[in-house]
């Protein structure tokens, strides 16, 4: 899983599987996947991935590339490393 610490916050790389039945996040050894429950039009599946881990993590979520993309990369705002690690641990299953 590829993190990245900014002056910013930290960026994480995910893998958006949409359309799926309801919103989950797995972590697999080549990284982060996320299943959103909405379909990839109008913007829809990324307005939901920044809104579930903008509350999974308490913190201001951006896209920052992988727009139109499956393979995206994710800013979570004001975050050290070490936090969002912990909470990726929380959400192994």
């Amino acid at each position: 899983m590829e993190l990245l610490k900014t002056d910013q916050g930290v960026v994480l790389s995910v893998y958006v599987k949409p359309d799926s039945r309801e919103f989950t996040i797995e972590i697999e050894d080549e990284g982060l996947v996320v299943h959103c429950r909405e379909s990839p039009m109008k913007g829809k599946v990324n307005r939901e991935l920044t809104k579930e881990l903008s509350k999974i993590f308490k913190k201001k979520v951006d896209i920052t590339s992988g727009f139109t993309s499956k393979q995206k990369k994710v800013m979570i705002r004001d975050s050290s490393l070490q936090e969002v690690k912990r909470i990726l641990s929380k959400c192994r299953q």
